[in-house]
């Protein structure tokens, strides 16, 4: 690979909440990660797009460089599910691999921890859906480390405990839950992130804001979160324009990385109806999760309005918006996804304006059973939901 040059200020390492090596370029460490591992036979998990890419050739030729016997797994759906786990952790077995190296999106990075998660275990993966004390039932000894490399600056899944797994048999997403699942390292290089195609770009740039939006928002006390948040909000403000208008400036693209490491790192407050609603429908529609977020996050904000109107005026004074208070925020909500080009109607995700009764109760009942709901800042009901699901439908802002 070509070196790579940032500004110092760009580059960086620190362990928080995991340990993070930050800067452009810095892929070319990943075989001295692995040597801090100890890892000498990693599994290569990533997404069938990117195994055929040259960046993850060069990545399997400086694992091979360095003396890694490396193995590459890329059967993973944009929505990963139980049989993609299934299958990596046979690979992983058959191939004798001592940890794993989550290689692209969300997706590839929940699919990487999963396996690191099951390769050893003998229970089902949703013995470990993240409910009560469930997680204790896994054998901590048979989970291998995990370095994360992610490739878009959306999920932030490389510094969480958990992944968002499809349970095919009930059409649903679940939850999977260790202390462990932490990645060991992280690897944030935005050279990675350049050559993004700019709807996805525009998805998960709109997935770390409503991250860091949701975690802002939900209730409880935790300071900390809501730092990380709002710093990791004025980021996006500053940096997300930019990265959608200009794809190789490597400055906002890093910052756009670490705000998508802030915003996971922040909802560990709390989500809400946005991530409740968007797992029911990535799991019956197979939607893009960053995408479905950004078509419903005003929607959502409206009708969360009483609750977090107080919170709104300090938010929009952090970013320095023109308009102050909740409808300054929902404003430069708007703005952002206009210039994303995020569609405003969640027909484009396939949902129908004659969408029949059965199905938007299903939605409705799923949003409502999903754990990120608990933590919305008004208490989900069945009414407010079904009114966001049809505003959405239809493109209806009132507030």
């Amino acid at each position: 690979m070509t070196a790579i040059t940032a500004p110092l200020a760009l580059y960086g390492n620190w362990s928080y909440p995991t340990t993070i090596w930050f800067g452009a370029g810095r892929i070319r460490e990943l075989v001295t990660a692995c040597q801090t591992l100890n890892l000498s036979a990693p599994l290569l998990v990533t997404d069938p797009w990117l195994a055929t890419q040259p960046m993850l050739t060069e990545v399997l030729a400086d694992l091979s460089a360095g003396g890694m016997r490396s193995t590459l797994f890329s059967d993973i759906q944009p929505n990963p599910t139980g049989g993609n786990i299934d299958a990596g952790v046979a690979v992983f077995q058959a191939n004798a691999n001592d940890g794993v190296i989550g290689f692209g999106g969300g997706s590839a990075i929940d699919a990487a921890k999963t396996i690191a998660l099951m390769s050893g275990q003998t229970r089902s993966i949703w013995d470990f859906e993240d409910i009560g004390d469930r997680w204790k039932q896994a054998d901590p000894e048979k989970i291998v480390p995990t370095i994360a490399i992610p490739t878009t600056a959306g999920t932030g899944s490389e510094v969480g405990r958990s992944s968002v797994i499809l349970q095919t048999s009930t059409q649903t997403k679940r939850i999977i839950f260790h202390p462990r699942m932490m990645p060991e390292m992280v690897i944030l290089d935005a050279s990675l992130t350049t050559g993004l195609p700019l709807h996805l770009t525009a998805a998960t740039g709109m997935d770390a804001l409503t991250h860091c939006f949701e975690a802002y928002c939900a209730p409880g006390y935790h300071p900390m979160a809501d730092g990380i948040a709002l710093e990791g909000l004025r980021l996006i403000k500053h940096h997300l324009p930019v990265v959608i208008t200009e794809g190789d400036n490597l400055e906002s693209r890093a910052h756009m990385l670490i705000a998508a490491s802030m915003g996971a790192t922040a909802f560990q407050k709390g989500l809400g109806a946005v991530h409740a609603l968007s797992h029911a429908i990535g799991a019956l529609y197979n939607t893009h999760h960053g995408l479905t977020n950004a078509i419903f996050l005003p929607y959502v904000m409206i009708a969360n309005r009483p609750a977090i109107e107080s919170t709104m005026d300090r938010l929009a004074r952090w970013l320095g918006l023109d308009i102050p208070g909740f409808d300054g925020v929902l404003a430069w909500v708007l703005s952002v996804r206009e210039h994303c080009q995020i569609p405003h109607t969640a027909s484009a995700l396939g949902l129908s304006p004659e969408i029949e009764y059965a199905q938007l109760t299903k939605i409705i009942n799923m949003a409502m059973a999903d754990p990120t709901a608990t933590s919305n800042p008004l208490p989900l009901t069945h009414k407010c939901l079904k009114e966001i699901v049809l505003k959405a439908i239809h493109g209806e802002i009132s507030k």
